[in-house]
C-alpha cells in the first residue's frame, strides 16, 4: 500500500464516508477553498493508480469507490508511525501519550483493562 499525501488522505476520508462517489460528489464534500474540478479529477485518478480506488463506468461518467478500507489504512499508518517515530515500541507510544497528551486517570484505567483482557482472554 503506497503512502498517501495529506490531500489524498482527505479525499479518501470523503470516499470512506460516501462509499461511492462521482467527482462532483467529492467536490461538494471538500471544504473551501475547493480545487478546480479537473485538478480534483486528476487527484482521484492518482488514488486509483495507487490502488486505493476503483471505478464503474456509466457512459462517460465514472463512479469511484474505495478498495482499501479505512481500517486497513489506519492500521498500516499507525504501524508506520510506531516504527518510524517510536523505534517500533508500543511502550514508547504510550509513554509519549502519557507525557504529551495528558491521558486521564479514566483512560489509563480503560487501557489497563484492555491489557488485562488481552493477557487473560478467558476472564473477559
Amino acid at each position: 500500500m503506497e503512502a498517501l499525501t495529506q490531500n489524498e488522505e482527505q479525499l479518501m476520508q470523503v470516499f470512506w464516508k460516501l462509499e461511492k462517489a462521482l467527482v462532483r460528489d467529492v467536490l461538494n464534500e471538500i471544504p473551501e477553498p475547493k480545487p478546480p474540478y479537473t485538478t480534483l479529477a486528476s487527484n482521484i485518478k492518482q488514488l486509483e493508480k495507487k490502488g486505493y480506488l476503483k471505478h464503474n463506468t456509466y457512459g462517460n461518467i465514472h463512479e469511484y469507490y474505495p478498495v482499501v478500507t479505512q481500517e486497513a489504512y489506519r492500521k498500516k499508518s499507525f504501524n508506520n508511525l510506531i516504527k518510524n517515530y517510536f523505534d517500533g515500541s508500543v511502550q514508547n507510544v504510550l509513554s509519549f501519550m502519557v507525557k504529551e497528551k495528558g491521558i486521564s486517570e479514566k483512560e489509563m484505567k480503560e487501557l489497563k483493562k484492555l491489557i488485562d483482557e488481552h493477557d487473560n482472554p478467558e476472564k473477559s
